[in-house]
């Protein structure tokens, strides 16, 4: 009976030394905590006709929407109603989408340089709906308006309408918190759709590379944060300035102290702390320079400004 015990003590053991040296040649010890399964949210239709894009390209505007039947007592037009639009080409039943050339009204830079990186990648856009010609016999063609976003306003710009490929569902899958870089097609957010600074699942993002640099429909993207963001953010930097310390602590630390502001403790530097991933995306649309993404798994808020990088998710 002892030698049995012994036996079963030593496989454990040795079970445990194997399981050591796996961690230790892999560099990580899995957890839910710091590899936690993530379950995808798949787009749907409306996710992918209503997400918007920036173009590098400013689109043709000579066709727009000019009113509707209730035109000037109604200036916003939803599902079902009847609009006019302005301009030549259009045929019985064809279908259009309409979308609005936006800019921001707020110019407060969510991160540095961004209104000159916006300005860079191209103007955005807003998809606001699809509408349907009903009737061309008149100067202004009628049409329908079968699905909408948001509600169209006179001036919206109208396009042939386009079917997009839809994106497949996906399974859980690992989420590793802490990967370093893969050295695969990388970029950044440059723009939130609405101009959100808060992003969460479900949000829409615009991001500056597209076909030319190999994104496609459908590829996953991880969003990923270095703490010199946060050092660079006018309101979490504010976290850095306040005491960390517990009064029982001999030599308090501080972060990123100056000459005058350094304790006898340790002086933490942001740029040693791992970079997190903060969420994962999949490419909606694409054009040759710039792509919109959808955010499918979020661990905590996905800002403007973050970095993203191709994930090959198994």
């Amino acid at each position: 009976m002892k030698k049995t015990g012994l036996l079963l003590l030593l496989l454990v053991t040795v079970a445990a030394a194997q399981q050591a040296d796996s961690a230790d040649a892999s560099g990580i010890a899995a957890t839910t905590a710091n590899v936690p399964i993530a379950r995808f949210q798949t787009p749907t239709a409306a996710d992918l006709y209503c997400a918007g894009f920036i173009s590098k390209q400013r689109l043709p505007d000579a066709n727009f929407v000019d009113g509707g039947l209730q035109t000037p007592s109604t200036t916003k037009f939803t599902n079902g109603e009847i609009i006019y639009l302005a301009g030549r080409g259009y045929q019985q039943g064809q279908q259009y989408m309409i979308v609005r050339e936006l800019r921001d009204l707020n110019e407060y830079e969510l991160y540095e340089g961004q209104r000159k990186m916006v300005a860079a990648t191209g103007q955005p856009y807003a998809e606001i709906g699809r509408v349907k010609v009903l009737d061309t016999r008149s100067h202004s063609a009628v049409a329908e308006v079968e699905f909408s976003c948001d509600p169209i306003n006179p001036g919206d710009i109208a396009v042939p309408f386009v079917e997009k490929q839809p994106i497949a569902f996906h399974g859980p899958a690992h989420f590793d918190r802490f990967a370093p870089s893969n050295g695969k097609l990388s970029g950044r957010i440059v723009l939130g759709n609405d101009f959100d600074g808060t992003l969460g699942t479900g949000a829409k993002v615009y991001l500056n590379f597209g076909s030319n640099q190999g994104a496609k429909v459908g590829d996953y993207f991880r969003a990923v944060r270095a703490y010199t963001g946060d050092l660079r953010d006018p309101v979490d930097s504010l976290s850095f300035k306040a005491s960390t310390s517990e009064d029982t602590q001999r030599r308090l630390p501080t972060f990123e102290a100056k000459r005058f502001t350094r304790t006898k403790g340790p002086n933490i530097h942001v740029a040693d702390l791992p970079r997190r991933a903060v969420g994962e995306l999949v490419i909606l649309s694409v054009t040759p320079t710039t792509s919109t993404g959808m955010i499918v798994f979020a661990l905590e808020d996905v800002h403007p400004g973050d970095g993203v990088e191709l994930d090959e998710l198994q």
